[in-house]
């Protein structure tokens, strides 16, 4: 693994392999991002055993990848694993894959079988699990539409095991109904008043799309005197400088660096609704009962669309504007959306994830 969310999404596979003492796990960090990464460690309490420190600065996805290769090749002859396992859709997950099936190694894939079918959005994630899921032996898939993405593709059933997302399991062991933020910003925000939280990173917004995002942030913010919106930058430099230059002085909008995963956990649940293009975000509104404006044009998770949790908005000021004021203006609208949900899982995927591995790898040996 090699960032944040890989971080988040393993924790509790990696704690309930820990607990098979008939088992070797031996966790590799690639550090595709750095400072994001290792705050996500810490959080879970998780050292990886071996950490290739691979991240420069605005590193290109080939550049990454053409050290990650080799550097995980050399780790595997030496480490000689059972089995490798990856989550999601990085770079740092394809190259894993695509080395170990080098190796013959078998691959399995936490968060198998999400697809949008356009190679460019999200990129370059989409066509990342696509590869993944070529050479994956075992396809841990969080839903049945996923489950049935890969059987498509011609994955055999056998090999599929549908486990909920793991991202739940990382929720539940995070929320709590009395908490104080480790973000000292947080601590002083007012949670009497409504709260929007926003997060905007995907590759595919970078540049007029984000710029678009922060003239809509603006204008809710005008709109809606009564609110607070909180908005955690990530690191990236294409993401950080443009919004800090566009948002940086407007009132009621608090720009924070990215937050550790409770205080993330705890600002969701404390919020009136979510505008975001992360994957994970739409995955643990769901389980909050917290509405989601997607803004992107396509999405790997429909079911949060097709069951009312989540609407898929894009980025025009404009939409944004209006779909925001529909939820935040009628009581009836909002009520539909904020339905508590476990439509991504009941919070045990790691452990099943971990017993059929302990199989996996008893039945091979």
């Amino acid at each position: 693994m090699g960032t944040r969310p890989e971080v988040i999404k393993l924790a509790s596979v990696i704690r309930a392999l820990l607990r098979h003492k008939k088992l070797r796990l031996v966790v590799i960090g690639t550090g595709q991002h750095k400072e994001m990464f290792r705050q996500a460690l810490k959080t879970f309490g998780i050292e990886p055993d071996v950490d290739l420190a691979l991240m420069e600065e605005n590193q290109s996805l080939a550049g990454l990848v053409a050290k990650a290769i080799p550097g995980l090749d050399s780790l595997y002859a030496e480490i000689q694993p059972s089995v490798v396992l990856v989550q999601g859709d990085t770079a740092t997950a394809m190259s894993a894959a695509v080395c170990a099936f080098y190796r013959k190694i078998p691959v399995a894939h936490v968060e198998a079988g999400l697809r949008t079918f356009d190679i460019y959005n999200p990129f370059p994630e989409e066509v990342n699990r696509r590869i993944i899921s070529s050479v994956s032996s075992i396809h841990f898939c969080p839903t049945n539409l996923s489950r049935e993405n890969l059987i498509r593709e011609g994955i055999h059933p056998k090999q599929i095991l549908v486990t909920g997302n793991t991202v739940v399991d990382a929720l539940h062991s995070m929320l709590k109904s009395k908490y104080r933020f480790r973000t000292q910003e947080l601590n002083r925000i007012n949670f009497k008043q409504q709260i929007i939280t926003v997060t905007v990173h995907r590759r595919e917004n970078h540049g007029n799309e984000l710029r678009n995002v922060c003239q809509a942030i603006k204008a809710i913010a005008s709109k809606f005197p009564d609110i607070q919106i909180v908005y955690p930058v990530h690191l990236n430099p294409n993401v950080h400088y443009v919004v800090r230059d566009l948002l940086g002085s407007i009132a009621r909008v608090c720009l924070l660096p990215p937050l550790p995963y409770e205080d993330h956990v705890n600002l969701m649940a404390r919020s009136r609704l979510i505008l975001t293009d992360s994957g994970g975000l739409q995955e643990e509104a769901p389980s909050l009962g917290k509405p989601v404006l997607v803004l992107r044009k396509t999405t790997e998770r429909p079911e949060g669309v097709e069951n009312g949790h989540a609407k898929l908005i894009g980025t025009s000021p404009g939409r944004i504007l209006k779909e925001t004021a529909r939820l935040m203006n009628n009581p009836s609208e909002y009520k539909r959306m904020a339905r508590p949900s476990n439509l991504f899982g009941d919070g045990q995927a790691g452990e099943r994830i971990a017993k059929h591995l302990a199989e996996f790898i008893g039945f091979n040996h």
